[in-house]
C-alpha cells in the first residue's frame, strides 16, 4: 500500500500545493503563516499528539463540527488505506462512503471523485499521512470548490 501511495505521489509532485492543516494544536500553534516550514511543523506538532481526530470527533481544536465531517473522520480512522487506493483511481466503495458521509448528492458525485482524484497528492502527501491530515486536507479542498463547499459548511 505505501507503494501505491507513494507512486501517486511522485505522479502529483510537480502541481503538489499543501494545504494548511486546518485543525489540531498545530494547526493553532502556526496559525496565519504560510510556507512549507510551518505546514511541516504543524503537521509533526499534530501527529505528535495525535489530535486531529479527537478534534475532528468532538469539534474541539479549532476542527469542524459538522457531522458529517464528524463521521468521515470516524469512518477514516479505520480505513484509510482503503480509502487512499480508491481516491488514487478515483473510484471504489471507500470512496462512495466518504461520499454518502458527507451527503454529496448524485449530481456531484462525479466532480466529488475527481476533485480527490486529482487532489491526490494534497490529501496523502507522505505515506505516513494520519487519517486527520486527510481529512483536513479533504475539508480544505471542498471549502475552495464552489460546487462541493454546501458539503462542508460548519
Amino acid at each position: 500500500m505505501k507503494k501505491l501511495i507513494a507512486g501517486a505521489i511522485l505522479l502529483g509532485a510537480s502541481s503538489m500545493a499543501f494545504a494548511q492543516p486546518g485543525c489540531g494544536v498545530g494547526a493553532m500553534i502556526w496559525k496565519g503563516q504560510s510556507g512549507i516550514a510551518p505546514h511541516v511543523l504543524a503537521a509533526t506538532t499534530n501527529a505528535t499528539f495525535g489530535n486531529q481526530t479527537f478534534g475532528m470527533t468532538t469539534g474541539t481544536l479549532g476542527c469542524q463540527t459538522n457531522e458529517s465531517v464528524q463521521s468521515m473522520a470516524m469512518y477514516m480512522d479505520s480505513n484509510i488505506d482503503k480509502v487512499a487506493r480508491d481516491m488514487s483511481r478515483g473510484d471504489g466503495e471507500n470512496l462512495e462512503t466518504l461520499a454518502v458521509l458527507l451527503g454529496v448528492e448524485e449530481a456531484d458525485r462525479g466532480d466529488f471523485r475527481q476533485v480527490l482524484q486529482n487532489n491526490f497528492a494534497t490529501i496523502f502527501p507522505t505515506s505516513d499521512t494520519t487519517s486527520g491530515e486527510a481529512v483536513d486536507a479533504i475539508v480544505a479542498l471542498l471549502e475552495q470548490n464552489e460546487s462541493l463547499s454546501k458539503y462542508v459548511a460548519a
